[in-house]
């Protein structure tokens, strides 16, 4: 049932009628309104609609009169009993549960790093850093048993080439002991 603009029966937007709540509109209700003004009090009563507060007629019927409203006060009016807003809805539940997150990375053993690093230079200092990487090698494996750390297996690689150095250099002295041995008799 739709009532020409000039004689609309009584809405719970009209004056004198229940608590109006405020409407953030700009200065005196006397001010006269402007396009923004009225586009956010439409604004308003789309969302009330779209959170079941209107029904599809009396939203018709503001949106009519917000675009023939002249000054602020009656847009006041249309939209007195809405909020001036999304209503808050509780917090969502997060949307995948932690069992189902994966594990976060935990840190990299700094041992283990310089581990690696001292096994890697074996190559290049003719394997005077391989003491280095077995020590710290076996120190970072113990820390990252203990602290739950990554870098496992870069202290595993560092171990590995710190030993191959190692032996290396036990081959190379045990012959040139050896040898010198042999020479001497």
């Amino acid at each position: 049932m739709s009532f020409p603009p000039s004689q609309p029966s009584w809405q719970p937007w009209q004056p004198g009628r229940g608590v109006p709540q405020p409407w953030q509109g700009q200065g005196s209700p006397s001010l006269l309104a402007s396009h923004a003004d009225r586009e956010r009090a439409v604004d308003v009563l789309r969302a009330g609609f779209s959170e079941g507060r209107l029904d599809h007629g009396e939203l018709d019927r503001r949106i009519t009169r917000a675009y023939q409203a002249r000054t602020v006060g009656e847009l006041t009016l249309l939209v007195a009993d809405l909020p001036q807003g999304p209503a808050p809805y509780p917090a969502a539940a997060p949307a995948v549960p932690a069992t189902f997150l994966p594990r976060p990375v935990p840190p990299t053993n700094g041992k283990a790093v310089g581990s690696l690093v001292c096994g890697v230079l074996t190559l290049m200092t003719a394997g005077l850093t391989g003491l280095p990487a077995v020590v710290l090698g076996h120190v970072a494996r113990s820390e990252i048993r203990r602290r739950g750390e990554g870098g496992d297996g870069l202290a595993l690689a560092g171990l590995i080439l710190g030993w191959l150095s190692v032996a290396g250099w036990a081959l190379f002295l045990t012959l040139f002991i050896v040898t010198a041995v042999a020479a001497q008799v």
